[in-house]
Order: structure tokens, then C-alpha cells, then sequence
């Protein structure tokens, strides 16, 4: 009994704080807490083809890049680019790599950009890569702003990759100088011995390893308690300056809002419809039952809907579809469940064991169908970014959608559903 009036009150604050979320007016949480500082701007992010954006293509210029190098050239522009982007705060940017023939391109599609020329001359850039110094008079205290420039840039780097220490097999980055950069990481490894050399990527500091020993081959390696994935991610941004690749945008059009409001206020209005419509069947059909999942629906919507804010989750209309999609599953459910229901009562069972012996037997077929529904919208959603799945933006946003549809629904049609019936359920069916 306790553990019941616990998930009901669990429910209902639940409810009230996804209420307040929920609200249009309030479009912001801005919550301290000692150190701990949390601001979410709470206005649902609109994709490309509800607010609209700019598209651009950028061409690569790899006349001076060696072929089997290539790849990983246009994948550490595409990486850069994508740090960049990030500058501006843009939710779920597109940034896409093409090859046609032998040009390589990147496709940039970026949603309620305002200004567009900003944006081009940043992303438009080749990137920037050197090694700084220590001031002379920089303290053991020193910070970012302490060090200086040095004469070796990316220039001087010819490439960077992962590479394994022999005795424990730790993942290291491996830099490779030219001649003449050789001879400048030697002059500089000399003169801070002990002290610590940063890299930095246009302007931001990638990595700040200790100088243990003049190095004078022209290969250095930086260690650490790097995983596999850190290692990687460090040798394309080091590659991103080192790699002499110039981009230059050959393609830039303005993406209007595709749907426009009167489109979006007619989706709604649908959605809302049907919504409607799916309440009244089940209010109908199943009396008191309907009437309860009806609520257990409403609760789902507020939690949905407070978890794209929070999250936050891109809406285009493919993610639309995807939540009235769940919806949908949403309602199925509470179908199987009251049908089990009504076959345990035909069996003679008491209401009160049939309605614990349906929600117990319609669960092994709920569990089911929503894996299978979750298995693909993994797929769908890609989120290692295999290159032989789907990598579309739009795609991914129906899969976000339609995958935590699913699982709160499992959480509503189960949880929510059962804990209403047991609470409002008659005496006279409960004795």
C-alpha cells in the first residue's frame, strides 16, 4: 500500500514539473548550486525545415595531399568544421562529406542561422594549428594566457596517428615533423625541458603535454591515459591544422521555413484531431478503463514534451510524425492489456486478480513489439555514424522521436496505467 501511494505521488509531481517545463512561458531554467550552474533555454529547437537555415557546399582543395592520405584529410575537415559550427550553438547541425569523381566536398546545413557571412567566413577558414611556449616570466601558476607562439605551426607537422606503446599497449599520439620542422621542435623540446609545450587549434588549446627530453628526430609522441577513442580524436585535430587543405565554398542558398507556420499550425491541428479522436475510442469502448489510460496518454504527452525541451531535442516534421507514432503505440499498450483483462473476467477470474493477471500476461508481447521498434530505431538513428547506415539528419530526428516515444510508454502503459487502476478502483472491486 505504501509502495502504491509512493508511485502515485512519484506520478503526479511528475506530472506537475513536466507541466511547468511544458509552459510557453517560461523559456528558461537557470538553476546554481555551489559550483554547479545549469541554463537550458526551454523553447523547443526547430530544424531546418521549420525554421529554415542556410545550406552551404564547400569544395577541398587536395592538389598537395598524397592519395592514401585523402580520407583522412576530408574527415579532419569535417571534424573541424563541425567544432567550429558548434561555435555558434546550433542544435543538430548537418555536416555531411561527398566525393564526386575526384572532388571532395562538405555539405553544411545549418537551421535559424541569422548571420549567414559570419558563419561563411568561419567555416571557411583553413585551419590553424601551433605550438606555444611558456612566457619567461610565467609563474607555476601559469595559465593559457601565459603562453606564447613559437615559429612551428602545422606546417611543420606532417601528419599525426594513433600508435601503441610496446610494452603496454596504451593508445599514443605520434607527431612527424618535416626537416625543417625537426629542427624547431628540437630548439624548443631543448629550452623547455620539464616544462609544458601547448598545441592549439585556432586559438584553443587541443592538448598541454610535458616536455621530458630534447627531441631531435623530428618524432615525438605524446602519451597520457588516453582510450582508444581520445587517441583518434586528438590525431584528427592535430591532422586538421597539420594537413595543408583549403576549402572554398562553391554553393550557398537560403533554406526558407519549407512548411511554414500555417503548414505547422495544420500538422498540429491533425495530430490534435486524431489525438481526440483516440481519447474518445477509448473512453467509449472501455468505459472507466478508457478513461483511465486516457489519463495515463495525457500524462505521456507532458513527459514527452518536457524531455524535448530538456534534452534538447530538434523538432522537424519527420520527428513530429515519429511522436504521433508513439502515441499511437502508446495506446496499443493499454489495448492489450484491457483485452487480457477481459479474458480473465470471462474466465470467471475476480476483477481485481484480472486486472493483475492481464497487465503480468500482456507484458511479455508489450516487451516484444517495443524492442523490436527500439532495435530500429537504433538503426535508424546511427549514433556511431556508421557510414554504411543512414546519416540523414531528418531521418535521425523520426528515430530520436519515435525511440524515447517508445520507452516512456513502456513507462505510461505500465507504471502510470497500473498504479491509476489499483488507486481508483471501486472497493466493492478491490475487496
Amino acid at each position: 500500500m505504501k509502495y502504491q501511494r509512493f508511485l502515485l505521488w512519484f506520478i503526479l509531481g511528475l506530472s506537475v514539473v513536466s507541466a511547468f517545463i511544458d509552459l510557453p512561458t517560461r523559456p528558461s531554467i537557470d538553476f546554481k548550486f555551489g559550483r554547479f550552474h545549469l541554463f537550458r533555454d526551454l523553447e523547443i529547437k526547430q530544424g531546418i525545415d521549420l525554421a529554415g537555415g542556410t545550406h552551404l557546399v564547400f569544395q577541398a582543395d587536395m592538389s598537395k595531399i598524397a592519395s592514401q592520405d585523402k580520407d583522412s584529410a576530408i574527415e579532419a575537415i569535417r571534424n573541424n568544421i563541425e567544432r567550429r559550427v558548434n561555435l555558434f550553438g546550433i542544435t543538430e547541425p548537418l555536416i555531411q562529406t561527398s566525393k564526386i569523381g575526384e572532388e571532395y566536398r562538405l555539405v553544411v546545413e545549418l537551421a535559424g542561422v541569422k548571420d549567414i557571412n559570419q558563419a561563411i567566413d568561419l567555416i571557411g577558414q583553413t585551419a590553424q594549428l601551433d605550438f606555444r611556449e611558456l612566457a619567461p616570466e610565467a609563474t607555476t601558476a601559469a595559465t593559457l594566457a601565459d603562453y606564447q607562439s613559437t615559429e612551428l605551426t602545422g606546417r611543420d607537422l606532417t601528419r599525426s596517428q594513433v600508435q601503441f606503446e610496446q610494452n603496454t599497449g596504451a593508445p599514443e599520439v605520434g607527431l612527424k615533423f618535416s626537416d625543417e620542422g625537426a629542427k624547431k621542435f628540437s630548439e624548443i623540446t631543448g629550452r623547455n625541458v620539464g616544462k609544458p609545450v601547448a598545441i592549439f587549434l585556432d586559438q584553443f588549446p587541443i592538448t598541454n603535454p610535458l616536455v621530458r627530453e630534447q627531441i631531435t628526430t623530428g618524432e615525438a609522441v605524446i602519451t597520457g591515459e588516453f582510450t582508444l577513442d581520445e587517441a583518434k580524436k586528438m590525431s584528427i585535430q592535430l591532422n586538421a591544422g597539420a594537413l595543408p587543405v583549403p576549402i572554398k565554398i562553391i554553393e550557398q542558398r537560403n533554406i526558407g521555413a519549407t512548411l511554414g507556420a500555417e503548414s505547422i499550425q495544420k500538422s498540429i491541428q491533425a495530430g490534435f484531431v486524431g489525438l481526440l479522436m483516440v481519447v474518445g475510442f477509448m473512453a467509449a469502448y472501455y468505459g472507466r478503463l478508457g478513461i483511465i489510460a486516457d489519463f495515463a496518454l495525457i500524462i505521456y504527452g507532458l513527459v514527452t514534451l518536457a524531455l524535448y525541451k530538456l534534452i534538447p531535442v530538434t523538432l522537424t516534421l519527420p520527428g513530429i510524425a515519429g511522436f504521433i507514432l508513439s502515441v499511437g503505440m502508446a495506446v496499443d499498450a493499454n489495448i492489450l492489456i484491457f483485452e487480457r483483462m477481459k479474458e480473465e473476467v470471462r474466465a470467471g477470474k475476480p476483477r481485481v486478480l484480472a486486472m493483475e493477471l492481464g497487465f503480468g500476461r500482456a507484458w511479455d508481447s508489450i516487451r516484444d513489439a517495443n524492442v523490436c521498434t527500439l532495435i530500429t530505431c537504433f538503426i535508424l538513428f546511427n549514433p556511431f555514424g556508421w557510414n554504411f547506415l543512414n546519416v540523414s539528419g531528418m531521418v535521425r530526428g523520426f528515430a530520436l522521436t519515435l525511440g524515447l516515444g517508445v520507452a516512456l510508454s513502456l513507462f505510461t502503459g505500465i507504471v502510470v496505467s497500473r498504479t491509476l487502476l489499483r488507486t481508483f478502483s471501486p472497493k466493492e472491486e478491490t475487496r
